[in-house]
């Protein structure tokens, strides 16, 4: 089955049901947590920092990124775009990529998802990053922006910086902004973690919290505060739009064990929270966890998205983790891509190929119907997405 200029299901002809993987390499993806793509040209040494994403160091020279399971798969469905054979070597494609600009290569790479639109959270901005218009622009399909709640926070602390109308100003702020997002999110996994109290806190809390902070870090911004955190968080739910909660894996900033998200039980049981769906990002390692969350409160929904790219090869053990106790109609797409445009279309090849070879075998057995696979792969893909944020 031809999926852009490759084939998608290359080495899997035999081992899945024909119709359920034409079906899949052909239908749409609603990418429901993404950010840009680079707009400016990178150097080799830019390029291999960026598909490395816990950390935040040079790359040492006795190693490269292209050896490991996402520069690998870079090397295999990314190569061929650009005229190369599959698995080409490091520096040939590194050539073959650096004879392109980045308009060019962003279409290229961007045009061939099959994302049908874009849900992009701006609130990370790497330099010559693109805005969501210019993402639809490249790849002629439509996007969507989510707010960062962290980032308004702090704008309003910086332009207000007063105790106590803190909590008035950052509503207003809110109120202002959520008519042009479809959703918000919050960054507390990278802040303060998600074992902290999750009660709305009083506005007499709200005021001392303020003033804690702006005293500790004079001139400083960024919200690190439990208070405050459960605060904005709380102000957001009153709206009943999706909030995307950062779980697991990520920049090396965070502590990852305290972002599991069986740690937010204590905010999910409060009745403040029912109104409003809880997207549950990426998860890796504790998809089975965002799972199990998923089946136990009917707003709690949940991807593996951005894992994928990083484990490559071994994308269809974490898909069909996650497809063990979630309910299907609480489960997304997403890349969680950022930066290279690469990362945007591995997210599409690499779900695409998990899915039709877990939901193959299942076919193959006679434990699913080929109807029902294709069903739940397109509330995945998309049906979803469109339905939990209104697209």
């Amino acid at each position: 089955m031809s999926f852009g200029d490759f084939d998608l299901l290359a080495g899997l002809e035999e081992k899945v049901p024909a119709r359920l993987a034409a079906a899949v390499a052909l239908m749409p993806l609603v990418d429901h947590h993404v950010h840009g793509c680079f707009t400016r040209t990178l150097t080799r040494a830019e390029f291999e920092q960026a598909i490395n994403e816990a950390s935040p160091d040079p790359i040492p020279e006795f190693m490269t990124p292209f050896d490991s399971q996402l520069g690998f798969a870079i090397r295999r469905w990314c190569a061929p775009l650009l005229g190369l054979e599959p698995h080409a070597g490091a520096d040939d494609y590194w050539a073959a990529r650096s004879a392109l600009q980045p308009e060019e290569l962003n279409g290229l790479l961007l045009g061939r998802a099959g994302v049908e639109h874009w849900i992009v959270d701006t609130g990370v901005s790497p330099s010559g990053i693109c805005t969501p218009e210019i993402m639809a622009e490249l790849s002629g399909t439509g996007s969507s922006e989510i707010l960062r709640l962290e980032l308004l926070a702090e704008t309003v602390a910086q332009e207000k910086d007063s105790p106590a109308s803190f909590a008035s100003d950052f509503r207003d702020a809110l109120a202002g902004a959520v008519p042009a997002v479809v959703g918000l999110k919050t960054i507390a996994a990278y802040r303060c973690g998600f074992d902290i109290d999750w009660a709305d806190p009083s506005a007499r809390k709200v005021e001392q919290a303020f003033a804690a902070w702006r005293t500790a870090s004079p001139g400083a911004s960024r919200l690190q505060d439990p208070v405050i955190t459960s605060f904005i968080v709380h102000a957001a739910a009153a709206y009943g739009l999706p909030i995307q909660f950062h779980v697991g894996f990520g920049d090396r900033d965070m502590d990852l064990h305290r972002s599991n998200p069986v740690l937010l039980l204590g905010l999910l049981r409060q009745a403040g929270m029912q109104n409003a769906p809880v997207m549950l990002l990426h998860c890796y390692p504790y998809h089975r966890e965002a799972g199990y969350l998923s089946q136990a409160f009917n707003n709690v929904y949940f991807d593996v998205g951005l894992s994928l790219n990083y484990v490559g090869a071994r994308s269809p053990e974490i898909v069909g983790e996650s497809f063990e106790l979630a309910p299907f109609a609480k489960q997304l797409y997403s890349s969680d891509a950022v930066g290279p445009p690469e990362l945007h279309l591995l997210g599409s090849i690499l779900w695409r190929r998990a899915l039709v070879q877990v939901l193959g075998s299942w076919v193959q057995r006679g434990e699913w119907s080929e109807s029902d696979a294709i069903r739940v792969a397109e509330m995945t893909a998309y049906g979803n997405a469109r339905r939990v944020y209104g697209i």
